[in-house]
């Protein structure tokens, strides 16, 4: 049975924009004003996150939006104690939108004496009283199986592949999907198979941990228009290197796809530098202005997105049907019209 109150969105400091645009989404939606509930989120001189609720949450259905992203550690911790404050006050179900799950890279015992550090963030969500959480692009898509409550795992492939439907339109046969290591494949060929381009692989061998001794392509990209798939860009110092290898092989022109733009350091500066003519990112890590004034870098919402699922979660309906560009089309019409 669908829920009888209306859903209700809160929001930390990580991404307040993304919050703002899922909220204004959902109003049209809703034919109605869906607005942040009033709260702040501030510190203590001490750095001490202090949350205080002032709309009545009792018995309501509650969607924090907070990305686990830079500074990963305070946003974390504030959505930890936000869910603690929404509990206390006796919310009927809390659920946790989180475009990018930080400590996700964490999710195995890679060598000994390491952490599951994406299993302890599952354990203090769920302790804290997290009752759902909506993701997308899950670095590892096992992480779904470190909770013991639903996880909604979103897709940032079929927004992506109607960016390139649009954007490369007469084009298409000359695309080339282009996995940057072999751990990305499923990733890349889910993008290929949608689009029904060939893909290759960037294959890298490492000689030691952070030092690639040297990258291969597997397969023809000669005067092909080759698109990197990923779900993370952070120093982009491998991204750059495959890029370079792609047009040294022949590539005509070197594009990626990147999920969630961590951007760290000097990665702006290595994107603005190198042969790609573009580097696509989506909002759910909330860029500066380095990013956003960056001559080939653009971000493309997934506010629809993620107002939809909510709204199909709220309401008891499919979301996993957002994976399908039917579904898709008609919520990013605004700006994939013509594709």
């Amino acid at each position: 049975m669908p829920a009888m109150t209306e859903p209700k969105l809160i929001a930390g400091n990580a991404n307040r924009p993304l919050a703002t645009a899922i909220a204004r989404r959902m109003s049209m939606h809703r034919g109605m004003n869906v607005g942040l509930v009033d709260a702040r989120v501030e510190r203590f001189n001490d750095q001490e996150i202090f949350v205080e609720v002032y709309d009545n949450v009792r018995g309501e259905d509650m969607y924090i939006i907070q990305p686990t992203s830079n500074p990963a550690n305070d946003n974390l911790m504030e959505l930890l104690i936000m869910t603690d404050a929404l509990r206390r006050s006796s919310a009927n179900r809390i659920t946790a939108v989180i475009p990018y799950f930080g400590y996700a890279r964490q999710d195995r015992r890679a060598k000994a004496r390491t952490p599951i550090s994406a299993k302890l963030v599952a354990n203090l969500l769920t302790q804290a009283g997290v009752d759902r959480v909506l993701t997308l692009d899950l670095h590892a898509t096992q992480i779904q199986g470190f909770f013991d409550i639903p996880v909604d795992n979103l897709y940032a492939a079929p927004i992506f592949s109607l960016d390139i439907m649009h954007n490369f339109k007469g084009r298409m046969d000359e695309l080339m999907i282009v996995s940057p290591d072999v751990g990305g494949v499923a990733r890349a060929r889910e993008i290929a198979a949608r689009i029904d381009a060939p893909m290759a692989i960037v294959d890298k061998r490492r000689e030691k941990a952070g030092e690639i001794a040297e990258m291969t392509v597997i397969g023809d990209v000669a005067g092909k228009t080759c698109i990197i798939v990923d779900d993370i860009c952070d120093t982009a110092g491998t991204l750059v290197k495959a890029a370079q290898l792609l047009a040294d092989h022949g590539a005509t022109e070197v594009h990626a796809y990147i999920t969630h733009g961590v951007l760290s350091g000097p990665a702006v500066e290595r994107i603005e530098k190198s042969v790609m003519k573009s580097l696509v990112v989506t909002d759910s890590i909330s860029q500066p202005e380095p990013v956003k004034n960056a001559r080939n870098i653009r971000i493309v919402p997934t506010a629809p997105l993620f107002a939809q699922a909510i709204m199909s979660t709220w309401n008891g309906t499919s979301v996993s049907s957002l994976f399908e560009l039917e579904t898709l089309l008609p919520i990013y019409e605004g700006m994939y019209s013509a594709a």
